[in-house]
């Protein structure tokens, strides 16, 4: 018999809120994270893009100075998030050796990012190039890994069981919700703390991403800038944070007389192997990960009614994620509402799956799908029912699914089921 996986505790640090009812609250009043940059980095490179949605409280605010300078902005962001989410599940103690009900040798951690340590890997260069090579940290190797953000949640909170990093492009963080539930599944762990980060708000990123094409360069109007699905959309905005979910099996949550907010149901995982940068038109590949959401989830698509999409108001990206919702369920979608969440949010790269999924649980908790903002023209190519304000979802039993899909083809989704 399949182990039932269920979520008790949830954390997110985020351009919208810095704790989770923070981020709730301002999801379903639609506030805007976006921003104009400060940097002075911005004149001196002469960005194109002068726009990105940072996170609302500082990591240095939340911790100590020794804790951040040990740790990438990423890896910071990721800590704050486990901890949320650690104490919102309610242990006993501030780490699996502390708490009694906890074994550390069946706890891990899975928490991606899609690029990792970048300001860590930037700076060390930069310091190379002015100061020499004596002067480059001793701690750089562990701050820029793709890893470190893992061994960082996992060593702050004694997870002995495994760490892992998908490294997935923007389907990072909901990839870890996968890996999560099949140890899980597997009888390899009671619990995991799942979750994925990024802080990538550097001239070098922004440069780079801007060059694709790939962000929107409204510049004088940042609130207004993400607007998925919108006919004026021309790019997404670059933001950061992490998310953060403690996922446990059925059992061990009601051993110790946990608040459960949502079964994790299911989740899909696939490959377009179609193109470095570009979805598949067709949606295909984003359609076989919500076909095997619904096979691992013991769910049909009459069974949805709320969808967190990926939308990231890319003028390419948008519309064939529509595509792929059709093809998995059919006139089934008629019937499902869409929140675009990264219209407050923007784009937080291999952070963004944790934090909508976080969104997603709350949804399915509170029975409330989030605002999409910015969406004054719907796309006609774009036949979905979306969440302008905040609407309440229908009561019984039903699933809610968050969708991410990243650079490389990667697609992921992870299916949530009331309780």
């Amino acid at each position: 018999m399949t182990r039932k996986v269920v979520v008790t505790g949830l954390g997110a640090t985020t351009p919208i809120g810095g704790t989770v009812p923070e981020l709730w609250r301002s999801a379903t009043t639609g506030v805007s994270g976006v921003r104009a940059l400060e940097h002075d980095w911005v004149d001196t490179y002469d960005l194109g893009v002068r726009i990105a949605a940072p996170v609302s409280t500082p990591a240095g605010e939340v911790l100590s100075r020794v804790e951040a300078k040990r740790l990438d902005p990423s890896g910071q962001l990721s800590v704050i998030a486990a901890r949320e989410a650690w104490a919102d599940a309610g242990f006993s103690g501030p780490n699996a050796e502390d708490s009694a009900e906890v074994d550390p040798d069946r706890f891990a951690v899975a928490f991606g990012t899609g690029i990792g340590g970048v300001w860590t890997l930037l700076d060390a260069y930069d310091t190379l190039q002015k100061r020499g090579a004596r002067r480059v940290m001793p701690l750089t190797v562990p701050m820029l890994m793709p890893n470190g953000n893992a061994a960082a949640v996992g060593m702050d909170l004694k997870a002995r069981a495994a760490s892992i990093t998908p490294v997935s492009a923007c389907a990072s963080g909901t990839e870890a919700f996968y890996q999560g539930m099949n140890l899980i599944r597997s009888g390899k762990a009671d619990l995991v703390v799942v979750g994925g980060a990024e802080s990538a708000i550097h001239p070098v990123t922004i440069a780079a991403f801007s060059s694709m094409q790939a962000l929107s360069k409204r510049n004088d109007e940042p609130e207004r800038a993400s607007r998925p699905y919108d006919t004026a959309r021309d790019g997404f905005v670059m933001g950061e944070g992490a998310g953060a979910v403690v996922l446990e099996s059925e059992e061990h949550a009601k051993a110790r007389g946990a608040r459960v907010y949502a079964e994790l149901a299911g989740a899909g995982l696939t490959s377009d192997a179609y193109h470095i940068t570009a979805p598949d038109d067709e949606g295909r590949g984003a359609a076989r990960a919500l076909d095997e959401a619904m096979q691992t989830g013991g769910f049909a698509p009459g069974d949805v009614k709320h969808v967190n999409a990926h939308a990231t108001s890319t003028p390419r990206g948008d519309a064939p994620e529509a595509g792929a919702l059709r093809r998995a369920f059919g006139s089934a979608v008629d019937d499902m509402c869409v929140s675009a969440t990264k219209s407050m949010t923007g784009h937080l790269l291999g952070g963004s799956g944790a934090v909508e999924a976080v969104l997603t649980v709350l949804a399915v908790h509170h029975r409330t799908a989030p605002c999409t903002i910015n969406l004054e023209n719907q796309d006609p190519e774009i036949d979905l029912d979306v969440v302008t304000d905040a609407r309440d979802l229908p009561g019984g039993d039903f699933v809610a699914v968050s969708n991410s899909f990243g650079f490389g083809g990667h697609n992921a989704v992870a299916a949530f089921r009331t309780v």
